[in-house]
């Protein structure tokens, strides 16, 4: 109203009323509370996006604001209490009428506020919560939190306030406030200086114990109490009448928080520093590249040692049959000797010397590499955050959607505070969306339908998260009617996808509805029916170097589960030779590798596939693909075997390396769309090796195969 955005002000003042009325108990939230005040949030954040944009909102609300009154026409419940007269000096009376508030928990203590307090508390300081009811028919009620924080302040310290003290500055009017404080004063005294007239009904205060602040679930907002002691404004009275007595609480027991100090801060700040882990994780790379070669040095200079030794024995037998015997040889060797036994000393001593020298090296690199792994584990949990931050959007989503379709859809969450890091957190909710959006749409039936099959017309939809070693898994699964895999087939047939006599397995035909374009839906709405989701899904999480597959019972329902790698900075790789160059593979999408012969690759439709137990496998050569320049009329090769569901290929290398720690450096400028390569690493000779996308090499493999088909269709 300051800024004259009227409509706003206008708006939400009919909204805060009714938020008044549910925060004094006097209207009890229901499905039609809930459903105009999510719809009012609309109206108000279209009303700021508005103008944000210069804008000014002007639809009709009229029918919206009628809503609100409408749920506001219960008389609000009016309690008489007698309270006494603050500014009078005498134990009188007076009666004044007002809406009782409830004592809400709007807020919890933040772990740097609890720390603190016991922090004062370990002082000798002991920790009390003041609550105070303010008046609200105060003109200038909203003022009052403020007031009394000052009056407070003079005498003891205010640690914490519930609601937030930044919101005390609002022009916000809260009924009740729960101030924290240290004090080494009676609690009463500081009761009587808050008693400002007009502006606070009511004040008590609770002594905070040591065992309520180390409570693992800090959903305290410290306010209960066992060990509670209430004071409240009627110890304004006469010198002549007592005090009420204060009961002490008892001793707290030894399990106190770890006092350390929370510090903020900025992202970039952790990414920076990940990104020097990263360097470290290189150069730790490096540090193992030296020592192998070192060790092959030394395996050198022991073998021409023995050499050295056989040919000079060599020599010794050869020239006993070029002189003549009248020569003394065994003067010749005394004399020669000495100086040779000298010299293989001295080249053992280099020897020992040096494997000594490796050994510490060999040493060294291994606390290098344990103590990177530790800093490098250490700076992920600080990047790492809960999967809540997305999963908290979900129920409104669900209740929105489920309205559209006229659908009961329950949505259960478990698993909420498992943490990922946070530049996975920030690809997955896309994903999620469809996910869950497809198992209310495709998955939940109607009411009608179950309770036809014996079922809860309410279905249910469970969003899960859980760690799975280094990898988190997330399952989105539902009770409804399932997948129908002759459908599947159907449609798969009819968009030409697969071959009419192929055999599917369920999990084949599981998958074919991640396929692009696919869709089961028998007409086209806003949420489902255009072919567009779970499609978008496999290559999102992809991406991510994750997998996601798909699990159904006709009948029962359906289940999707997605795994990801916890942090997308480092991950281990396979590397792989081709030629003079080095590629580095996800190791998660490697399933195995092959040593194949040449008389086992086969020629099936112009590609080359080979056997794998009883699978038939397309094979992909990567000096073709890349234009490397290779030998290939080798009697045996290297096949490293890659996929992802019921999808894989070979890849032909020439040599298998072994697996290490992979930094991922994304590739920039024109660099960024080449086909098969997901970005860049460098090893620990300070080479660069590119990382292959495999889920890009995986859809040209097939996208081939369907060209193929379509040109023999063609007769091409």
């Amino acid at each position: 109203g300051a800024v004259e955005m009227f409509e706003i002000s206008e708006f939400t003042h009919v909204m805060e009323d009714l938020l008044d009325e549910i925060r004094s108990g006097n209207i009890a939230v229901d499905s039609d509370v809930i459903d105009t005040l999510l719809d009012s949030i609309d109206v108000v954040k279209e009303m700021i996006e508005l103008r944000m944009a210069g804008d000014v909102y002007t639809e009709d609300i009229n029918e919206l604001k009628a809503g609100l009154k409408s749920l506001m026409e219960k008389d609000a419940q009016e309690e008489k209490v007698n309270l006494p007269c603050p500014d009078s000096g005498n134990a009188a009376k007076r009666e004044i009428k007002i809406n009782k508030p409830m004592q809400a928990k709007e807020n919890k203590l933040s772990e740097y506020e609890i720390l603190e307090m016991m922090d004062n508390m370990d002082k000798g300081d002991k920790l009390y919560n003041i609550k105070v009811y303010f008046n609200e028919d105060n003109p200038m009620n909203s003022i009052g939190g403020i007031q009394v924080f000052t009056r407070m302040k003079e005498n003891v310290t205010v640690l914490a306030t519930n609601p937030d003290f930044e919101k005390l500055y609002e022009d916000v009017f809260y009924p009740v406030v729960d101030y924290y404080i240290a004090a080494d004063i009676e609690p009463g005294d500081i009761i009587r200086k808050i008693m400002i007239p007009e502006v606070v009904l009511d004040a008590e205060y609770f002594q905070v114990t040591e065992d309520e602040l180390n409570k693992e679930d800090s959903e305290q907002v410290i306010d209960s109490g066992t060990s509670v002691v209430k004071e409240s404004a009627a110890e304004n009275t006469p010198e002549g009448e007592k005090i009420k007595e204060v009961k002490e609480p008892k001793k707290a027991k030894k399990n106190k928080l770890n006092e350390s100090a929370i510090l903020k801060v900025e992202s970039r700040r952790i990414d920076s520093l990940l990104n020097l882990v990263s360097e470290t994780v290189i150069n730790k790379a490096t540090f193992n590249q030296i020592s192998s070669k070192l060790l092959g040095i030394l395996d050198e200079i022991h073998m021409n040692y023995n050499n050295l030794n056989e040919n000079y024995n060599n020599i010794y037998e050869n020239v006993k049959h070029h002189i003549k015997s009248d020569v003394n040889l065994k003067e010749i060797k005394n004399e020669i000797f000495p100086d040779y036994e000298k010299s293989k000393k001295d080249l053992q001593g280099i020897e020992n010397e040096l494997k000594n020298t490796i050994t510490q090296l060999v040493n060294t690199s291994q606390n290098f590499g344990r103590i990177t792994n530790e800093l490098h584990e250490s700076v992920l949990q600080i990047r790492m955050v809960p999967i809540s931050q997305i999963f908290s959007r979900f129920p409104r989503l669900v209740r929105d959607v489920s309205k559209k379709l006229d659908k009961k859809i329950n949505l259960v969450i478990e698993g909420e505070d498992t943490e990922l890091d946070k530049s996975v957190i920030e690809q997955l909710l896309d994903p999620l969306i469809h996910c869950v959006r497809n198992s209310m749409d495709h998955g939940i039936e109607l009411p009608a339908e179950r309770r036809k099959n014996g079922k809860n017309e309410e279905g249910t939809v469970i969003l899960k998260a859980k760690n799975e070693g280094n990898m988190i898994i997330i399952e989105i699964s539902d009770d409804g009617k399932g997948i129908d895999i002759e459908s599947i087939k159907q449609k798969a047939i009819e968009r030409e996808i697969i071959h009419p006599g192929k055999n599917l397995t369920d999990i084949e035909a599981f998958n074919l509805i991640m396929e692009p374009g696919f869709s089961t839906a028998h007409e086209v709405t806003d949420i489902s029916g255009r072919g567009v989701g779970l499609d978008v899904v496999r290559r999102q999480i992809e991406k991510l170097n994750g997998s996601v597959t798909v699990w159904s019972e006709k009948g029962s329902g359906s289940v999707f589960t997605i795994k990801l790698p916890l942090t997308l900075a480092i991950i281990q790789g396979l590397l792989v030779r081709v030629g003079e160059e080095i590629y580095a593979i996800p190791i998660t999408s490697v399933i195995e590798s092959q040593r194949i012969n040449n008389s086992e690759i086969k020629i099936l439709e112009n590609f080359e596939v080979f056997n794998v137990r009883e699978d038939v496998v397309s094979l992909i050569r990567l000096n073709r693909l890349f234009g490397i320049k290779t030998t290939e009329d080798k009697k045996t090769h290297y096949s490293v075997i890659v996929g992802s569901g019921d999808k894989k290929i070979g890849l032909m290398v020439d040599q298998l390396i072994g697996e290490e720690d992979v930094v991922i450096k994304p590739l920039k400028d024109k660099y960024t769309n080449v086909p098969g390569i997901a970005g860049a690493t460098i090893l620990g000779d300070g080479k660069v090796s590119l990382i292959l996308d495999v889920s890009q090499l995986l859809e040209l493999c097939f996208k081939n195969e369907r060209a193929s088909r379509d040109r023999k269709k063609l007769n091409i």
